[in-house]
């Protein structure tokens, strides 16, 4: 098959390039700097060559926006929202203006959308959509609409032959550097992996293998369209999920964080305290109803995994798994 990433050049991107590609299918990665073979230039925002290489392919998987791993300034918010909306439109003008369009179209999105709440896991078909939370940051508020709008921009494209997906994805933990996993493993290790601010908001991850195995699994699934959540079966405090990890790391330790202390943290990591303190509860259960099976439901064995092969300097993200076949994954 032809696989076709806009944007694939970050964490998921990464991930998903080395496990299709090992696969044995052809992946071509459109992005705004092309460094490597099968990669091609495009600006994200206006149809160009680049165009042909959709013409004609499988599979578009579009990955393209700004990265969450930053402070959320108005700029950077607005050129989150920019960068995903733009791409996303421009990914479905040259879909639409295709002579072979490919037949499915998995379109990044992200878990993000859910109201920040603790009572209860947020699914697809009963998830509380956020924005209008007591007590929380405004701009917590602008982030929910730019996940709203993402979709949108998918939904709205005409696009009669092409199957479209929304991949409300959830942290995608790898081992590879520079990925959530690495740094919550290093703060774990530096003896900061205690609970922050209590430790109650719930974290919602996926590990990568079954990441790329529910792309696979939507890309076969003829007939399903619309969001689908990709997040492990079982989300987990904040203070739960630090201790599994630092029993998986061999950490004895982890020092708590207050929420002013977190907010040093963020600012010195040029970051963004909605990262640490949002509580995203949500299960995968378009998935569940379908049928996947998850690797790795659970976080204890998951982060075993993951420490194991980081160990073992791998960072072969779901190659394993693939038969076709993310702070944040998305990439120019």
């Amino acid at each position: 098959m032809k696989i076709v990433i806009p944007g694939g050049t970050g964490q998921v991107g990464t991930i998903l390039n080395r496990a299709l590609s090992g696969a044995g299918h052809e992946v071509v990665v459109l992005t705004r700097t092309p460094t490597r073979e099968r990669e091609v230039q495009w600006d994200g925002a206006t149809r160009g060559p680049w165009a042909k290489e959709i013409d004609g392919s499988d599979v578009v998987i579009n990955l393209a926006g700004r990265s969450v791993s930053c402070r959320y300034t108005p700029a950077n918010l607005q050129a989150m929202m920019d960068s995903r909306v733009h791409s996303t439109e421009i990914v479905g003008e040259a879909i639409a203006n295709a002579e072979r369009p490919p037949r499915v179209w998995l379109q990044m999105s992200t878990a993000t959308v859910y109201a920040h709440r603790f009572d209860a896991p947020n699914d697809e078909a009963t998830g509380v959509i956020g924005g209008s939370e007591p007590d929380v940051p405004d701009y917590w508020a602008y982030s929910i609409e730019i996940a709203r709008a993402w979709e949108r921009a998918q939904e709205m494209a005409d696009t009669p032959h092409t199957r479209k997906v929304a991949l409300r994805s959830a942290m995608v933990m790898s081992p590879d550097r520079g990925g959530v996993f690495d740094v919550l493993l290093r703060l774990a290790r530096l003896g900061l992996g205690g609970p922050v601010a209590g430790g109650r908001q719930y974290v919602s991850w996926i590990h990568d293998q079954d990441f790329v195995r529910a792309v696979e699994f939507l890309v076969a699934r003829e007939g399903l369209t619309g969001p689908v959540n990709l997040a492990a079966p079982e989300p987990l405090p904040q203070r739960a999920f630090m201790r599994a990890l630092r029993s998986a790391g061999g950490v004895p330790v982890g020092l708590p964080a207050t929420k002013w202390m977190a907010e040093l943290g963020a600012f010195a990591l040029r970051s963004d305290t909605e990262l640490l303190l949002k509580s995203r509860r949500v299960v995968p259960g378009r998935l569940l109803d379908e049928g996947f099976d998850f690797a790795y439901p659970r976080w204890a064995p998951a982060a075993g995994d993951l420490v194991r092969r980081r160990r073992g300097g791998r960072g072969r993200a779901g190659a394993e798994s693939a038969s076709l076949s993310g702070s944040s994954g998305v990439g120019a």
